[in-house]
């Protein structure tokens, strides 16, 4: 971030919602109208499946007020100005989430892409959209930026490495997707496609952050959208338990 201010000339505050987020925050400010709905229908399951999976994150529990709200929804873009400074705040395409935006300052050519792009770092797929994410990345491409921060690893500081951070989360999905996609054809349980999965993932991706943690529940959402649910399924508690249990015991 430091790196990315210098290039800005300018301090970075916090303003944009990039998805829906399961973690505990005072406020909240600009966010989609699609992830305030995502917010709506499963916000409140989410929150609880995290606590669960996450209790060193959410010590003192009780004192989360709840859910929070953005205070600014838009449908696919607005800007918001910092000074004379424009960010523009886009939605390019379904991707990690339905509700998916970056935030892209023009007159820097800098782009905030959240969890869009990983550097590095496991992509989390859970509640994702396989096929539509390489149409959002061939988009966010399409800015030619000359830095990138992603949601997870290094700000990318040069073309060439936001060009690599891009093409590094494409060959991630098109792999993991490819594999699911496979195994599904061949009539295989979410079980068997999680093992057959990994044997193609490992090799190439095993040592990124997060991996191990990311994989069941991408595999999963994989596996239902490969099967033509569209719509991923709410991560309850339950659920959450339940898919820990069947494939990683």
């Amino acid at each position: 971030m430091a790196i990315i201010a210098r290039t800005l000339d300018e301090a970075i505050a916090p303003i944009a919602d990039g998805c829906m987020l399961a973690v505990p925050r005072e406020s909240s400010g600009v966010a989609m109208a699609a992830t305030r709905a995502l917010i709506a229908e499963r916000g409140k399951a989410d929150m609880d499946s995290e606590i669960g999976r996450f209790p060193r994150l959410f010590r003192a529990v009780e004192s989360i007020p709840g859910l929070t709200w953005p205070s600014i929804t838009f449908p696919d873009q607005i800007s918001v100005w910092l000074g004379r400074r424009e960010v523009r705040i886009m939605h390019i395409g379904r991707g990690h989430t339905a509700g998916d935006v970056v935030a892209f300052v023009p007159d820097a050519n800098v782009v905030f892409s959240g969890d869009l792009v990983e550097y590095r770092s496991a992509c989390y797929c859970g509640d994702a959209h396989f096929t539509d994410w390489p149409a959002a990345l061939d988009r966010l491409a399409e800015f030619s930026a000359k830095a990138l921060v992603p949601g997870r690893g290094a700000a990318l500081k040069t073309p060439g490495e936001v060009a690599d951070g891009i093409a590094l989360t494409e060959d991630f999905l098109a792999t993991l997707y490819g594999a699911v996609t496979e195994s599904v054809g061949k009539g295989r349980s979410l079980k068997e496609t999680y093992d057959a999965t990994r044997r193609v993932m490992d090799p190439k991706f095993a040592s990124f952050a997060i991996y191990e943690h990311c994989m069941p529940f991408n595999v999963a959402r994989a596996y239902d959208e490969a099967k033509g649910i569209d719509h991923p399924v709410i991560w309850t508690a339950e659920r959450d338990r339940a898919m820990w249990e069947a494939l990683r015991g």
